[in-house]
């Protein structure tokens, strides 16, 4: 009776299915990601009573005190506005517009900044406030 020698073969761990688990769960967090956009102005927002939290802010307009205006970490002016806005709402069809306005800026910009936003086909806009408190 002829013995048969049982080779040992070297067992490795076959780590490839792993990688690509684990590459396509990154290409998924990557696309499902909102980034969230700063206008690029540091602002001290009023306080309001009745603030409420919006998840869907995601295009952002900041008004300095000294009323310049910045969106997307760039000053613009008021005649600006509306291109800026449109192109935004190009690359993100779904974003709302959140006016982050600080409180020693005039009413008059926020109105033209408002009337520049809605020009530009936008019609939920929400003005940026700080509950009490804080």
């Amino acid at each position: 009776m002829a013995r048969r020698h049982a080779r040992e073969d070297d067992t490795e761990i076959n780590i490839t299915p792993m990688l690509d688990i684990v590459f396509i769960m990154l290409i998924f967090f990557i696309v499902t990601t909102s980034f969230t956009k700063e206008t690029g102005a540091e602002i001290i927002k009023p306080e309001a009573d009745q603030s409420q939290r919006i998840q869907q802010g995601t295009i952002l307009i900041g008004i300095r005190p000294n009323d310049d205006i910045w969106m997307n970490k760039r000053q613009l002016e008021v005649r600006e506005v509306r291109a800026m806005v449109e192109r935004a709402k190009a690359e993100n069809p779904e974003g709302s517009v959140v006016i982050v306005a600080d409180k020693g800026s005039r009413i008059g910009v926020v109105t033209q900044v408002m009337d520049q936003v809605k020009l530009a086909g936008v019609e939920g806009i929400a003005i940026s406030a700080e509950p009490p408190g804080n």
